[in-house]
């Protein structure tokens, strides 16, 4: 009956998938370098009007790690035009909600608003990049919250140094190697120049791409955009982009991590192609196949059949640059972690040495579907793949037709990545561990 049902949803969900329409936009540029892209969905009265910075923190220098994070705070403090600390209740006076995210990458901020008041978004993203309040009361109003954040987030979570502690040994060179909220002794010895000189750096129209998603008037909005963001001037300074090419690992990196984590953890990180390249997307199915869902390879090997570890787990970590495949385990009661690390590396192994079957390949691809259109499935997710797209690519077309590269991927090709990419000599393993276990 089980398997009747699931074949049933598996295929209700295709068909729902086939039928999905495109995700119609348009797009163009101001003359100061602002790329703009517009998606009409008049469906819900509500809009997602967003702005993502191609800045993020590999475009940090060495001595001023956590800048872009820091900036993704910052500038919520306000501008010439808005008072400090009022720019959320705007939003929440209108009936909207807002956020930003920092990645290693790339900066976005999105505010989704009922429709009608789809011009205050506009003045609101263009007030922080025409002219925020990049001075010392903000500067360390907001060095407080970042401190704050990592408590919370990293140093007091469990295992919440587990990407910090895995990039800095699987990259040396590549600014890949420091983590995106960086180092609070760096942002404590910036100085409010430093500051200023990153902001006029890279908050600036020819580094960004305002992307607008939801029940818009596309003829309406065009004036309004330009009246708002074509006077902001074009950044006079040459943004920098790193070009380091990360050297290929010829052994194996080991470490313990030793900390007050409650079960021991293991991890693998294996060095693969940036986003977009043709071999990621077999290198993303694979991990699919090894972590996505209970019957996943690696769950149901090595905490079903084994019960060696309470979760069992594997991702992509794609970047812009090249990347790493995260596979990682958390022990059971009384396990060893290299118990764990030998059955994990059993079963990628054996995806090495067979393959996969048909029939994982595909539930593969109607997993693979059923995350494309869910990614889609709101304005906001709308605007920032449409951004995403434009900003790595060069196609903001992708939001359409990305998934026909996954869907193209054969059972043969993700064998052909396992061997490839899962190359144990080229890895990082990181043991976590609880001291009182010293």
């Amino acid at each position: 009956m089980h398997k009747i049902l699931l074949t049933l949803a598996l295929a209700i969900a295709t068909t729902a998938i086939a039928q999905k329409p495109q995700v119609e936009f348009e797009e163009f540029n101001l003359d100061n370098g602002l790329h703009v892209i517009l998606h009409q969905d008049p469906t819900v009265p509500i809009v997602a009007v967003s702005v993502m910075y191609h800045v993020g923190s590999k475009n940090e220098e060495t001595h001023r790690t956590g800048m872009a994070h820091f900036f993704e705070h910052l500038l919520f403090e306000g501008s010439d035009n808005i008072e400090r600390g009022t720019f959320f209740r705007y939003i929440e006076n209108a009936g909207g909600t807002n956020n930003a995210n920092t990645s290693n990458d790339r900066t976005f901020y999105y505010e989704v608003l009922p429709s009608n008041q789809v011009e205050l978004g506009l003045w609101l993203e263009s007030e922080r990049m025409m002219h925020a309040r990049v001075d010392s009361k903000g500067i360390e109003t907001q060095r407080e919250v970042v401190k704050e954040e990592r408590r919370q987030r990293m140093d007091n979570a469990p295992y919440g140094n587990l990407i910090e502690q895995t990039m800095v040994r699987a990259y040396t060179e590549h600014p890949y190697n420091w983590s995106v909220i960086g180092s609070m002794d760096h942002l404590n010895a910036a100085t409010d120049q430093e500051f200023t000189d990153f902001y006029n750096t890279f908050y600036v129209p020819n580094n960004a791409v305002l992307s607008i998603a939801g029940d818009i008037d596309p003829d309406a909005l065009k004036p309004l955009i330009k009246a708002y963001f074509g006077e902001i001037p074009r950044g006079t300074v040459d943004i920098p982009r790193p070009d380091i090419i990360e050297p290929m690992k010829t052994t194996e990196v080991r470490d313990t991590i030793w900390g007050d984590d409650p079960l021991p953890l293991v991890m693998m990180a294996y060095p693969i192609p940036a986003e977009g390249t043709p071999d990621y997307y077999a290198v993303d199915m694979l991990n699919t196949v090894l972590s996505d869902g209970e019957s996943s390879r690696l769950n149901r090997a090595v905490v079903d059949e084994k019960e060696l570890a309470v979760f069992c787990g594997a991702f992509s970590f794609g970047l812009e640059d090249p990347g790493q495949a995260i596979a990682f385990s958390v022990a059971n009661m009384g396990v060893t972690p290299d118990q764990v690390e030998t059955a994990m590396m059993a079963e990628i192994n054996r995806v090495k040495a067979f393959g996969i079957t048909p029939r994982e390949l595909d539930k593969l691809k109607n997993q693979v579907e059923n995350d494309f259109v869910r990614s889609n499935a709101s304005v906001q997710g709308i605007a920032e793949s449409l951004a995403n797209y434009h900003m790595y690519f060069g196609d903001a077309g992708l939001i359409n037709n990305e998934i026909d590269r996954y869907l193209a991927v054969t059972a043969e090709q993700i064998q052909e990545a396992a061997v490839e990419y899962y190359n144990h000599d080229r890895r990082v393993v990181l043991y976590f561990m609880n001291e009182n276990e010293k």
